[in-house]
């Protein structure tokens, strides 16, 4: 397991935008790799209720486990890698793996039997180093829609953002108020 407060910038783009970001950066269509994100709750959604969030992320054939958690600043990211076996088994059968995220539902006062997947979310991503955090390009697909995205990651909050927005100033990309990737998925799936 490991934990960390995850400070991060976001902000939604279009095709355009995206592509003059691959462009200006020079990024290599290679570097961008397919990752699933599947996201669990229970079914009257205790979990969103709590402003937190339950994914399973796939990404080279690595399984990983997260749970996001409010923070005084940012989210508490807490991962635990888990086997392929063990994702299947929560996908297909509900069965939560053992293990710290499984430790924190319960001091959350939920009953990890009362989870179920609601869906999946694949992202072709790119990402490097700038400017002492994170860059990320995110082309996303959901529910029949599909978004653009750039992240930000960093460890300074005032800091961070100045930087992020600097750099959409600098490309005239207009600063977006933009949910988060799972806030997205749900709206998307209850919208049908």
């Amino acid at each position: 397991m490991n934990q960390h407060i995850e400070i991060e910038f976001k902000n939604l783009l279009n095709e355009k935008e995206f592509s003059q970001l691959i462009d200006h950066f020079h990024i290599d269509p290679s570097t961008f790799h397919t990752q699933q994100n599947h996201y669990f709750d229970t079914a009257n959604f205790s979990l969103k209720s709590q402003n937190s969030a339950l994914r399973i992320r796939k990404k080279n054939n690595q399984h990983e486990l997260t749970l996001k958690q409010p923070a005084s600043e940012g989210l508490l990211e807490t991962n635990q890698t888990i086997s392929g076996e063990m994702a299947h088994s929560f996908l297909k059968e509900g069965i939560f793996p053992e293990g710290p995220v499984r430790n924190l539902i319960m001091k959350s006062d939920l009953n990890p039997d009362d989870f179920t997947c609601f869906g999946t979310l694949q992202t072709d991503r790119s990402e490097f180093p700038f400017q002492g955090g994170l860059l990320v390009l995110d082309h996303s697909s959901y529910m029949g829609q599909e978004d653009y995205e750039l992240e930000y990651e960093v460890t300074d909050f005032e800091g961070g953002q100045k930087k992020f927005l600097n750099l959409l100033e600098s490309l005239q990309i207009p600063v977006r108020e933009t949910e988060n990737k799972v806030k997205r998925f749900y709206r998307a799936k209850f919208s049908e």
